[in-house]
């Protein structure tokens, strides 16, 4: 099965980012074609600089190498060397209604948000389609705030094979279910936007600090603490063992334990599990030129694929040759 999926190269990376989408993404690898890329077109609709685009694109692919992507099975290229998707993308905006993209929230949400309000952010959902859809995708993996994107997927690629034939294979969404919504040091869900992240790969003594940061309640220590309202067991059940977070939960409820200790174990384990990956990455760091070098080649495998359903819709719409 085909899986595709995009990331917006608009800053660090974050724990939640991991524990809520990459790693179900890098476990989707082992038995399936994937095809993931960075999504630099779509991060434009936010304005960012120059040099920003081009170094977080960079720091992307060198963290979804080192998290464990497999550069020789999946598909791993920069959205914007593949130009094809920008025709589809034309030409698919010619049988999508407007009343299909005013429905859609997204925008509504980042215009409430601050962005400014672009025909780039508004016609998102369009070029998202044309992502899907000039690689036949089967499944796309996503979160629930993305659903009704792919539904707009789904209702343009029926248009279209309404219209020109059956040439766009129609995808099926995954939903992807995170072990927990991963809250940020601020208690709200972790988000670039809130400036409550802990970075997957930021230095170690931050990690500590913002960690020893976590908004708890206001319980003595020789009380009884819930578990299931507190800020660091929720980090806590991404990186303990079963048998570490049941100690956990018994001293919680019990009393006699400062949420300090906690976080200062949350701390050693949430390093520890990044440990290997860190390594990894740093060896990235080190050789720029083969990050390059992945890109490039994931760019030529997935343009192959792509100016092949390219050829397909102009054919179909009767720009021939």
């Amino acid at each position: 099965m085909r899986v595709l999926s995009g990331i917006q190269p608009s800053g660090q990376l974050h724990i939640g980012n991991y524990f809520g989408a990459m790693r179900q993404h890098l476990q989707l690898q082992a038995e399936n074609e994937c095809f993931y890329f960075i999504a630099d077109y779509h991060a434009l609709t936010a304005n960012p600089t120059p040099a920003d685009i081009a170094q977080h694109t960079l720091d992307v692919a060198m963290d979804y190498i080192a998290l464990g992507l497999d550069t020789e099975k999946t598909v791993f290229w920069r959205q914007s060397s593949v130009p094809e998707v920008t025709e589809l993308t034309w030409l698919l905006s010619c049988i999508t209604p407007m009343g299909l993209l005013q429905r859609c929230t997204s925008y509504k949400d980042k215009v409430a948000q601050g962005l400014s309000p672009n025909h780039g952010l508004f016609a998102y959902p369009v070029l998202q389609a044309a992502d899907i859809l000039i690689y036949k995708s089967d499944l796309v993996p996503v979160g629930a705030d993305q659903k009704q994107h792919i539904e707009v997927t789904r209702d343009i690629a029926v248009r279209f094979n309404n219209n020109y034939g059956k040439i766009l294979t129609v995808p099926k969404e995954h939903i992807i279910e995170s072990v927990a919504v991963v809250p940020g040091v601020d208690g709200r869900k972790m988000s670039k936007s809130c400036g409550n992240t802990i970075g997957i790969f930021e230095p170690q003594a931050s990690i500590r600090k913002k960690i020893m940061r976590i908004v708890t309640d206001s319980t003595p220590v020789e009380q009884p603490k819930n578990p299931d309202k507190c800020n660091v067991f929720a980090l806590l059940k991404l990186v303990a063992s079963g048998d570490e977070l049941a100690e956990w939960e018994n001293r919680y409820r019990s009393g006699g334990m400062g949420y300090s200790e906690a976080k200062k174990r949350l701390a050693e384990l949430m390093i520890d599990y990044f440990k290997a990956f860190r390594q990894k990455r740093t060896e990235l760091e080190n050789n720029i030129d083969y990050v390059r070098g992945v890109l490039a080649s994931g760019a030529e495998r997935a343009r192959a694929v792509a100016a092949d359903t390219l050829a397909q819709v102009r054919q179909a719409v009767g720009l021939r040759k």
